[in-house]
């Protein structure tokens, strides 16, 4: 179960700050995200996707039901994709927060230009960097797109492309993720 931790720590440690306060609407969203990873890293994403396709019924819902309870749901997406769902409130929009901002990371922004703006990342904690950037279509949807290195031993690449929709303002059983205060 740790594994698939990690993954929802992946996938959502990028995520936060870089959303316009004005251009997302509270409530749930969901985020699909298609990857493809080098090394280890690669090594990972293939081998819980491969754990979760293959569990039985019952430890599958025991696996999404931890995960529920930490605001994240998990399910496959074929072909090397995931899918997360998350409850974004007033406040984590107000905050131009979304998703989990981990401890030991940082981000910038660029200056947004249109409908698109660019971003940049580190962390310590895994020692990871990224950039990406991020199209908004309207406040209910977005694309993004991010090149990603972590280092473990070697340098590991990782190239993501995710979409976020917005599903209603009613987040239902998702319950939001904690986000530390600024």
């Amino acid at each position: 179960m740790k594994l698939h931790t990690r993954i929802a720590c992946l996938l959502l440690t990028p995520f936060a700050g870089y959303a316009s306060a004005q251009n997302m609407k509270p409530g749930l969203w969901e985020i699909a995200t298609q990857m493809q990873g080098s090394g280890q890293t690669g090594d990972v994403m293939a081998k819980a996707q491969k754990q979760m396709e293959n569990m039985p019924p019952e430890q599958r819902k025991m696996m999404q039901d931890m995960m529920a309870k930490k605001g994240v749901q998990m399910g496959t997406g074929g072909g090397g994709g995931m899918t997360i769902k998350i409850c974004m409130t007033q406040e984590m929009v107000d905050r131009n927060e979304v998703g989990r901002q981990q401890p030991g990371c940082t981000q910038t922004n660029s200056q947004r230009s249109g409908n698109t703006m660019k971003f940049s990342y580190s962390c310590t904690q895994p020692p990871s960097s990224g950039e990406g950037t991020v199209t908004f279509s309207s406040p209910e949807a977005y694309n993004m797109k991010m090149a990603t290195t972590t280092v473990r031993g070697n340098p590991e690449k990782m190239d993501m492309q995710t979409s976020g929709r917005w599903l209603g303002s009613d987040c239902g059983n998702i319950k939001p993720l904690a986000i530390p205060k600024k």
